[in-house]
C-alpha cells in the first residue's frame, strides 16, 4: 500500500525484504528509503531488523510505525510496550510543521490512523520530536542532519486525511521531481522484457483472462510480437461462457489466437469422489502443470514461461 501511495506521487517505488543486505539495497541506487510498518514488537523473538549499512547509504530514510521501531531501535534509542494498544483513529498533536510534518499545521490537532502495540519512550541522539498524541510522547520525530523521520502514524492509510501530503513531502526531501507515471512503467517494462529473451527467444504464457496474466501477456506481446504463445486451459471449473469471455477478449489482439486446452473431462475425472479441498487443490494444480505441460511440447517448446501475478506474491515467494 505505501509503494502504490508513493507512485500515485509520481515516484516509482520497489519493495525488496526486510532482511535485504545493505548491498542489495545500494543496487537499486535508491534516492529515499521507507521502511513499513508490521506486526511485530521490536523486541519479540525473531522480530525482523534491518542491516545497519542501509542506514549508513546516506539517503533520506522515513520509519512508519514498526519501521519507526527498526529506526529508534538501530540508532540508539529506546521502545517499549505501550500500557494501551491503539488501533483506530487518533489525534495528533503538531510541535513543529517541517520535514515531512511540513503540510501540516504546528499547534493544530491532526486526525491520523493508528495501528501500534508498541511506543517510542526514548529518542537517539540527534532526533527530535515533531508531534505527540495522547499515547505516544514521540509520534513523529526528525534527525534533519542525517535526513532521517519517523512516524507512529500511518501515512499510506486513507483514514489519515494528511496522509498523501506527509508521504509526499518526504518525496520532495528525495528531491524527487515526482513525474513517473505508470505509462512509463510499460514502457520500461516492455524494454526489459525485450533485453531478457533476446532477439530469437520464444517465450510461453498462461493465460486465465485475469487481470495478472491478462497484463503479462500483453506486455510481452508487445516485448516480443509473434515470438509469444497463449494457452488457456479449461478445466471444467470456470464461470459460466469464462472460456468464450476469454478468448473473444484476446481475439485479434495477438499475433497468434490463444491455445485453449479444452480438459474440463481431465480435470472432473481426477476429482471424482474427493472431498478434502486441500486435496481438491493438490490435484487441480497437478493437472493443470501436466495440461499445460503438454500443449507447451505440442508448440514445440518455448525459451521462457510468463507467469502474471501480484506483486506481494512476488514479495512472499522471495522470502
Amino acid at each position: 500500500l505505501i509503494a502504490r501511495r508513493v507512485r500515485e506521487l509520481g515516484v516509482y517505488a520497489e519493495i525488496l525484504p526486510c532482511d535485504a543486505p545493505a548491498a542489495r539495497v545500494a543496487a537499486a541506487h535508491p534516492r529515499g528509503i521507507i521502511l513499513s510498518g508490521g506486526p511485530s514488537s521490536i523486541y519479540e523473538a525473531g522480530a525482523p531488523k534491518l542491516d545497519p549499512g542501509v542506514l549508513a547509504l546516506g539517503v533520506p530514510v522515513l520509519g512508519i510505525c514498526y519501521g519507526l521501531y527498526v529506526l529508534v531501535d538501530a540508532l540508539g534509542g529506546k521502545v517499549e510496550g505501550a500500557h494501551a494498544h491503539e488501533y483506530g483513529p487518533a489525534t495528533l498533536s503538531v510541535l513543529h510543521a517541517r520535514g515531512p510534518m511540513a503540510p501540516m499545521q504546528a499547534g493544530v490537532d491532526e486526525p491520523v490512523w493508528m495501528s501500534h502495540g508498541d511506543r517510542v519512550t526514548a529518542l537517539p541522539p540527534g532526533f527530535e520530536v515533531l508531534a505527540r498524541s495522547t499515547s505516544c510522547p514521540f509520534a513523529a520525530i526528525e534527525d534533519p542532519a542525517r535526513r532521517m523521520w519517523g512516524v507512529q502514524f500511518h501515512p499510506e492509510a486513507t483514514h489519515t486525511p494528511r496522509g498523501s501530503a506527509v508521504l509526499g513531502a518526504f518525496l520532495d526531501l528525495c528531491g524527487f521531481s515526482r513525474d513517473w507515471s505508470m505509462s512509463r512503467f510499460v514502457e520500461e517494462a516492455v524494454a526489459r522484457i525485450r533485453e531478457q529473451v533476446g532477439a530469437s527467444g520464444t517465450v510461453l504464457c498462461g493465460l486465465s483472462g485475469g487481470v495478472d496474466s491478462s497484463v503479462a501477456a500483453l506486455l510481452v506481446e508487445r516485448a516480443v510480437g509473434e515470438r509469444l504463445r497463449c494457452v488457456f486451459v479449461d478445466n471444467g471449473l470456470l464461470r459460466q461462457d469464462e472460456r468464450a469471455e476469454v478468448e473473444r477478449m484476446f481475439a485479434g489482439r495477438l499475433h497468434h489466437e490463444v491455445v485453449v486446452a479444452d480438459a474440463a473431462e481431465r480435470f472432473l475425472a481426477a476429482l471424482a469422489g474427493v472431498t478434502d479441498p486441500e486435496v481438491k487443490r493438490k490435484r487441480i494444480g497437478a493437472t493443470f502443470i501436466d495440461v499445460f505441460d503438454e500443449e507447451a511440447h505440442r508448440l514445440g517448446g518455448a525459451d521462457f514461461l510468463v507467469q502474471g501475478t501480484l506483486y506481494p506474491d512476488v514479495i512472499e515467494s522471495v522470502s
